[in-house]
């Protein structure tokens, strides 16, 4: 089951959001971290990005039997002038989730919520090499460029970054296709 998670958040769901960050982490995913991540360093920083998003922020999980198991994030750009874009970020789904299409039905209900919201240009990086990287490519993201050495992966060494864009135009048959 794919959602939009209602603000405030419950701890519940914050630990869960927290399991996945560790878990993203864990697995050598480049996300801002250095491991080991703790649990308190986690649920922390998920308090922190909920207080303070925009109000038209969306996080949007996918849930198992078990709880969380996958996330995205669209920001909208905070610059007057670019009203038509928001940013994705922080896709993450557990390894023990993987491999069912989770990333990109995660990606394809970011994009739906973007187009309801009136976005027509979404951007994304990623680390080079990444899985992520491939969905993004078959999924009809353009490449855009990338940084050599721009984040840190969790072990320390440096990584490369790729920057995605996404023109999004109505879906034919929807009521923004007219």
């Amino acid at each position: 089951m794919i959602e939009e998670l209602a603000r405030p958040v419950g701890q519940s769901d914050i630990a869960g959001l927290a399991d996945v960050l560790i878990d993203a982490v864990d697995g050598g995913a480049s996300v801002s971290f250095l491991a080991p991540l703790s649990a308190d360093r986690a649920q922390q920083w998920w308090r922190d990005t909920l207080a303070g998003a925009d109000g038209r922020a969306a996080f949007i999980v996918a849930r198992d039997d078990a709880g969380i198991v996958g996330t995205v994030q669209l920001h909208p750009a905070w610059a007057p002038n670019q009203p038509h874009r928001a940013e994705i970020a922080k896709l993450l789904v557990h390894r023990r989730a993987r491999r069912r299409g989770l990333g990109r039905a995660l990606m394809d209900y970011a994009e739906a919520r973007a187009r309801r919201a009136g976005f027509t240009l979404l951007t994304l990086d990623t680390k080079r090499g990444d899985s992520a990287e491939r969905l993004y490519e078959g999924s009809g993201w353009v490449r855009a460029g990338l940084i050599p050495e721009y984040a840190l992966n969790p072990d320390g060494s440096p990584g490369d970054t790729v920057i995605f864009y996404k023109q999004l135009r109505p879906q034919i048959g929807s009521r923004e296709s007219g």
